[in-house]
This record gives C-alpha cells, sequence and structure tokens, in this order.
C-alpha cells in the first residue's frame, strides 16, 4: 500500500516523470485488447436481522496502460446502492508539486551536493546503476534523489517499459459511472502526500534502505510477475492473484514498514479507515459499494479478516 503511494505522489515531484526514449526492455510489453471486467465482486452482510450489505472490488495496481476497464456488474449493481465508497484521490497540480518540492526539499534530495553513490552502500547501487542504465541515458538522472526515492524513478520507468502504468484508477471509473447514475460518492480521505512526506521524514535509514532493496528486486527480476497479477486482475482471475504471492524482500520492506512507527501508524490509518466506514454503513442499513486496493482487501488481517472479526460474513467472488 505505502508503495503505490509512493509511486502516485511521485507523479508530482518534478524531474521524475519525463523520460528519454529508453533502450528496449528485455521483457514483452504487457498487451491487453478489448474490454476487461476485472474480478467479480466480494459480497458482505451480516447476521440475520442486518439488513446492510455490501461489494468490495479489489484493484491493483500497477496495470495495463492500454486497459480499458467497464464491469457490467458494476454498473448494474450501481442500480440498487445507495453510496460509492473510494479513496479520496490525490490532488496535486504542476503549481503544488513545485510548492512541495521546494518546501520539502531535504524530504527528497540529498544534501551537501552528495549524489547517490555517496549515500547508497556499495552493493545497492551497483544493482541501481546495473538497471538504470537500461531505462536511461542519462547518468545523472535520478542521482540528487534519496535513495528510496531514485529508486522508485526507476521502478515507475521500468513499468513503463512493459506496459504497466500506476497511474491507472480504476476508483475514477468507478466514481464517474455513479455519477452519471446519480449514486452518491463518499470520499475516505485516507492519507494525502503530507501523509506520506511525514512518514519519509521519520523512516529509520536501515527501513529505507531495506524497500530499496525490495524495488531493485522488482526491477531486476520481479516485473513478470507484475505483469501476470496485472493480466490476472484484468480477466478476473482472483486464484492467480494470490497464488503470485510477493517476493521475500517485498515482505521484508513491508515488515520493516510495520516496525517503523510513523509508517505503521500511517498503515494502521488506512486499514482502520476502511473498516470502520464500511462497518458503519453495514450497521446504518445502507446497500454500499467500495472501491479497495487488492492488498489490503486479502492481506492477513486486512478488511477480510477484520469485517468477519466484528462478525460479519464475506462472500469470496
Amino acid at each position: 500500500m505505502l508503495t503505490a503511494m509512493l509511486m502516485t505522489a511521485l507523479l508530482a515531484v518534478p524531474g521524475g516523470a519525463a523520460e528519454q526514449a529508453p533502450p528496449p526492455a528485455t521483457i514483452d510489453a504487457l498487451v491487453v485488447t478489448g474490454e476487461r471486467t476485472g474480478p467479480g465482486l466480494w459480497h458482505v452482510h451480516g447476521p440475520t436481522g442486518h439488513r446492510g450489505e455490501a461489494w468490495i472490488l479489489g484493484t491493483v495496481s500497477p496495470l495495463p496502460k492500454s486497459i480499458t476497464w467497464r464491469s457490467r456488474e458494476v454498473e448494474e449493481l450501481l442500480g440498487r446502492t445507495n453510496v460509492v465508497l473510494v479513496n479520496k484521490p490525490f490532488e496535486i497540480g504542476i503549481v503544488r508539486g513545485l510548492w512541495l518540492y521546494l518546501t520539502q526539499r531535504n524530504v527528497f534530495v540529498i544534501s551537501n551536493g552528495r549524489r547517490l553513490a555517496d549515500v547508497m552502500p556499495a552493493d545497492l547501487y551497483r544493482r541501481f546503476e546495473t538497471q538504470r542504465v537500461k531505462y536511461s541515458n542519462d547518468a545523472e538522472k535520478w542521482s540528487r534523489y534519496r535513495p528510496i526515492i531514485a529508486t522508485a524513478f526507476l521502478e515507475q520507468a521500468a513499468l513503463h517499459q512493459v506496459g504497466l502504468s500506476a497511474r491507472l484508477d480504476i476508483g475514477a471509473e468507478v466514481r464517474s459511472l455513479a455519477r452519471r447514475r446519480s449514486v452518491p460518492i463518499e470520499e475516505l480521505k485516507i492519507a494525502g502526500v503530507r501523509d506520506f512526506i511525514d512518514a519519509l521524514k521519520t523512516m529509520p535509514k536501515a527501513t529505507e534502505l531495506t524497500c530499496v532493496a525490495a524495488a531493485l528486486a522488482t526491477v531486476e527480476s520481479g516485473l513478470p510477475r507484475l505483469i501476470a497479477r496485472a493480466q490476472a486482475w484484468a480477466t478476473g482471475d482472483v486464484e492467480r492473484i494470490q497464488s503470485l504471492p510477493d517476493p521475500q524482500e517485498v515482505d521484508a520492506c513491508f515488515a520493516a514498514l510495520s516496525a517503523d512507527a510513523g509508517a505503521a501508524d500511517l498503515l494502521t490509518q488506512i486499514r482502520k479507515t476502511w473498516v470502520d466506514n464500511v462497518d458503519a454503513h453495514l450497521r446504518q442499513g445502507d446497500a454500499s459499494l467500495a472501491v479497495v486496493n487488492m492488498d489490503l482487501l486479502l492481506e492477513r488481517g486486512g478488511l477480510v479478516d477484520a469485517l468477519r472479526a466484528r462478525g460479519y460474513s464475506v462472500d469470496a467472488p
């Protein structure tokens, strides 16, 4: 979750998104043609006598850049729901992006004129450079950014080259469908760029380097898994998604973030906001549709587990 948040926030940082034409990738790009429905919906309902029910659409990131998403199940469901629950989107224009970059420069950029090679352990830097030359001809392109930022930009470039994007927002598509059908939309303010920056400010160096190693592992060998996961989502294959667990390096990053007070508070805030809001609408007797990150939905202690712990039945697609 925090990794996806990082990727989204970095799209606003000047100098991060503009790319030269990179050399040919070593992995075939993902091509998705035709309409895709995504996975089925989880159905949440309470004990006998509880009138409320909720449907949950799980999303993944990154997704194919060229995907055309349309779920007739979601469209039909909007005809009988009271409210749609979605994340409040990041609202970062170029002016605010520049302001954040200038006022919070110390969070993103290495200080005192140093470069990435000066602050990143030699073994990690060698791995970074090996991958960097595949996706940018400019040796200085990300050299001024702190390790976690530089590797996030590298990962973004690698995703782009294989036909994936962290920018695609299924929640925005559902929001648009709901507006056309005059269904009320409740945007949950879960975490914003300020929360992300605060977490970066207090992140221990060891945690940062653990997550740098995870990002590098993704670029080095994890792209086929992300491609397979995106394809499984596009074709509605939930079992396939669940059969593609995170590699050890990503698990280690998540464990480090969970142990870090600032990041752990942010992750807890995200989980609690979703559980409390879905629960509240169920108790009110509403019929709701929630658009939730698949990792948050299915992880141990995630939304499915938390709702079951509160006495609800959750039926998988």
